[in-house]
């Protein structure tokens, strides 16, 4: 397969952006961090469409993200990874909950570290997930960059460190 990638700024930094050859998404990532996909092609025009989603969403235009989608995981990484596109704009999540969504209620840490490795971020919306207590947790861009992206969805302070 062939992948092609963009970089494009935004209010949390840098992003690249990954596209397969047919356009599907499979990876966002902080520039600053080792990505999983490292053999691309630089290729803004590929890219636009999922910019340009991303600028929406930035903007406060885009609630919800209309992208075809290629994350590589394991067959629970992906059902933990479709749970969190589940979770509605300006709402948070618990690892604990979305493991009982899952049907699996004792499977907290497994969906953290599955949550943790999520390849395409925003889109993907792992920064909804935050401790039980309210706390913010792991975060791929940072945990500043994650308090950005909650405020941007209108949730703002009552989240604690």
């Amino acid at each position: 397969m062939t992948w092609f990638a963009s970089l494009m700024p935004s209010p949390v930094g840098r992003l690249r952006l990954v596209v397969t050859d047919t356009g599907e998404l499979a990876q966002i990532d902080f520039p600053e961090a080792v990505g999983a996909i490292t053999d691309v092609a630089v290729d803004d025009a590929r890219c636009e469409h999922v910019a340009a989603q991303l600028r929406e969403y930035f903007r406060g235009a885009r609630r919800e993200f209309d992208l075809a989608l290629c994350p590589h995981g394991t067959p629970f990484q992906l059902r933990v990874w479709e749970q969190l596109r589940r979770i509605p704009f300006g709402t948070t999540r618990s690892y604990a909950d979305i493991a009982r969504a899952l049907g699996q209620p004792t499977a907290t840490r497994a969906v953290g570290a599955a949550n943790g490795r999520n390849p395409i971020p925003i889109v993907v919306p792992c920064h909804r997930v935050i401790g039980a207590d309210g706390s913010l947790t792991g975060f791929g861009g940072g945990l500043p960059a994650k308090r950005t992206l909650l405020r941007l969805e209108g949730l703002g302070e009552p989240i604690a460190d």
